[in-house]
């Protein structure tokens, strides 16, 4: 970069000059001079261009590559497996490879240490006496005949020093060891075994060392030296073998892991189509739990668990728009037909119906019973409200039966010429709230005479004690009966099984939705049995100790 950068600095000194000679003379400067030095300048720019182009493009190469790694590495679940089972694969055979390769190479150096060593004890005796001595001795004795050629054999005396006996040709001078290196291998056993060395040449040498003992007395030690080229020609084609064999093992397990792992993801596979093409429409999709997988099994029976969750939020969600569509409607009727009639009944007296008395009054009484009933429509909502969100009873300990007798004239006066028959049986006294049981007692009655002929009718109100400790509280009429399909619906809000709303037998649809929640509240239930054209039963179960609540009066 700096080479260029000086030749493009000398480039432009040289024609720089030219340049500006053409901005000052203008039309003086001649043709042939002007078209070489605005086409030199003109090269320098596209140079400069190409420079800075080959810089961007080299800076984008790393993007690239990666773009293309990940394009033939894709983040899948199989390929991910099959290049981590590989690459452990690939990682044990290094590791074994490495193992083979230590083990082998001591194994050929000890192998080799030992066959020298017993070429050195097969030699005479006589000779390392002889060499022991002194070299003069040992002037006659021919060496190299014991040891291979390439080897070089030298003889430490008893103090240490070393003395060379033979040496291969072309043989730079072998390794020695310090005097009390060779006199501390001297003291050791018998077999002294084989130690690695350079020479002068740098070429890795196998020193063997042998103790020479004669008559029982140590009179030195032969050292032979080996170049270790031979042994490690062995070492390399034994790995070359073990890695060409490792490739192949490579190349198989990757053939063999692929159809392998694509049988063992089908599970997976299937499981992850049932879920694209699940949504909120067909939540009823199941997947087999019995798959032969535990783990596949597992996700299954936790996606089967979730649909169910979901689904069933989903019912929940649809019903509970429903009700409240169908609350809104109701609400709705309920107060626009009373604002209607109040409505109406303003725009007669507005029309001069107010000048006259009687008009008025009856106007007047009419437009007060209206009101008064969406005083009470609205006094049932807050009601229930305030029931759905925190029950407020206030339990006080007595007898029911002596409030139900309490109510008798009260109740003998809504039923008119209706036979009203009371059979309360006495029993101790429990935890109610009165007034809200009242309340009750007055809703069921009034839907029983709502629903029998003022003159043939009959209402039956007992009040019985349970086996268990609780009370039952049964209204029962004979008049014209609940149908069967409607008989679920009773207790919901609003409903009434007269679906045209012509009001023939009155009422908004709030007591029986009032009288449930009130007997929820102490714990009880609520129930109705009915025949059409014969008459219906409307019983309450209260338990002997209703629910803990915030507040109990006694």
């Amino acid at each position: 970069m700096k080479t260029f950068n000086g030749f493009s600095a000398w480039f432009q000194g040289q024609f720089s000059p030219m340049e500006d000679n053409v901005t000052e003379t203008g039309r003086n400067l001649t043709a042939p001079a002007c078209m070489g030095g605005c086409y030199m300048h003109t090269n320098t720019q596209g140079i400069r261009k190409a420079r800075k182009g080959w810089m961007a493009s080299a800076g984008s190469v790393p993007e690239k590559i990666r773009s293309r790694l990940k394009t033939a590495f894709p983040k899948s679940l199989r390929s991910q497996l099959l290049s981590r089972s590989l690459l452990v694969m690939a990682g044990l055979l290094v590791l074994i490879g490495r193992l083979q390769y230590v083990l082998m190479k001591d194994f050929l150096y000890r192998n080799k240490a030992e066959t020298l060593q017993s070429q050195i004890l097969s030699a005479p005796r006589d000779a390392w006496q002889q060499i022991a001595s002194g070299p003069a001795a040992a002037g006659g004795i021919r060496l190299p005949f014991l040891f291979m050629p390439d080897s070089g054999v030298g003889f430490i005396d008893t103090d240490g020093d070393f003395s060379l006996l033979s040496i291969a040709p072309g043989q730079t001078m072998p390794p020695q060891l310090s005097p009390d290196e060779y006199l501390g291998a001297m003291r050791q056993e018998h077999h002294i075994g084989y130690k690695l060395m350079t020479d002068a040449a740098g070429k890795e040498q196998l020193i063997v060392l042998q103790p020479i003992v004669q008559k029982g007395q140590q009179i030195g030690m032969i050292q032979v030296s080996l170049g270790t080229g031979p042994l490690q020609a062995v070492l390399l084609r034994r790995l070359s073998t073990f890695m060409l064999l490792a490739l192949l093992a490579m190349l198989i397990g990757f053939l063999t892991f692929r159809p392998v792992l694509r049988t063992t993801l089908v599970p997976l596979s299937a499981m992850v189509e049932n879920m694209e093409r699940i949504d909120a429409g067909n939540l009823d999709t199941r997947f087999p739990v019995s798959q032969g997988q535990a783990e596949i099994d597992r996700l299954a029976l936790s996606f089967n668990g979730m649909l169910f969750r979901l689904e069933a939020s989903f019912e929940a969600e649809k019903e509970a728009k429903e009700q409240m569509r169908r609350f809104v409607a109701d609400a709705s009727h309920e107060l626009r037909t009373p604002l209607t009639s109040i409505h109406g009944f303003l725009e007669v007296l507005l029309r001069g119906a107010m000048n006259n008395r009687e008009q008025l009054e009856r106007a007047l009484r009419s437009m007060h019973g209206e009101s008064e009933r969406i005083n009470k429509l609205v006094q049932d909502l807050l009601l229930l409200a305030r029931l759905d969100r925190a029950p407020d009873i206030l339990l006080a300990e007595g007898r029911l039966d002596q409030v139900v007798a309490e109510m008798e004239p009260q109740l003998r006066l809504l039923a008119g010429s209706r036979d009203v028959r009371l059979r309360l049986a006495p029993h101790r006294s429990l935890l109610f709230d009165k007034d809200k049981m009242k309340q009750v007692v007055l809703n069921l009655f009034h839907n029983a005479v709502q629903h029998t002929d003022p003159e043939r009718g009959r209402i039956d109100i007992s009040l019985d004690l349970l086996p268990e400790g609780g009370l039952r509280l049964a209204v029962k009429d004979n008049g014209s009966g609940i149908p069967v399909e409607h008989l679920p619906h009773v207790f919901d809000r609003f409903y009434r099984s007269d679906s045209s709303r012509t009001r023939k037998h009155g009422g908004s649809g709030l007591g029986l939705a009032i009288s449930r929640s009130i007997a929820q509240a102490h714990g009880g239930t609520i129930h109705v049995e009915s025949r059409e054209g014969e008459g219906t039963l409307f019983y309450i179960l209260l338990p002997a100790a209703p629910p803990a609540l915030p507040e109990i009066h006694s």
